[in-house]
């Protein structure tokens, strides 16, 4: 089972921002742990929403923030279609959660690698859109741990429906 990591409750504003973030990348970890491929397809109705299609929205959503709009990087989503802006959650026949999960675990250590040599929170995306404009790293950061909060507790209740499993 994926270990969750202390947050230092005394540290500086980037450290435990950074540590929140990991917190809920391990419990979201550890709702798809496990999982086969029928399991990473279940749905909670009335939604549509299963563990696969969240895994690939989440190394979408990491790739986007951090490769593409923080770091200026010009490559492709993973999971991007002209006629299915949802395609991450739309996960086809073929798709398996072991490439989804291999996937976002890519994308967590590619945002890592960017991450780590910045030290100041205010440093800007090189990317500005017409929708926000500038965005700091401070912003994205808190944006991503929001992002993760909230589709942790979607898996906590889909994870739950499948299984029983539940809690961080």
């Amino acid at each position: 089972m994926t270990e969750l990591p202390d947050i230092d409750e005394t540290g500086d504003e980037r450290t435990m921002l950074l540590e929140f973030l990991d917190y809920f990348r391990a419990v979201f970890a550890r709702k798809i742990d496990g999982l086969d491929e029928h399991t990473a397809r279940t749905t909670l109705p009335p939604s549509p929403m299963h563990l696969l299609g969240m895994t690939r929205h989440l190394a979408d959503v990491e790739r986007w923030w951090f490769r593409v709009f923080f770091a200026g990087i010009d490559i492709p989503m993973l999971f991007e279609s002209d006629t299915d802006p949802d395609l991450d959650w739309h996960a086809g026949p073929d798709d398996t959660i072991a490439h989804a999960r291999a996937l976002w675990r890519d994308e967590v250590a590619a945002a890592r690698a960017i991450v780590a040599p910045v030290t100041d929170l205010d440093t800007l995306g090189a990317v500005r859109t017409h929708r926000r404009g500038d965005v700091s790293l401070r912003w994205i950061l808190v944006h991503m741990i929001e992002e993760y909060a909230r589709h942790c507790g979607h898996a906590d209740l889909i994870r739950e429906a499948i299984d029983g499993v539940t809690g961080d």
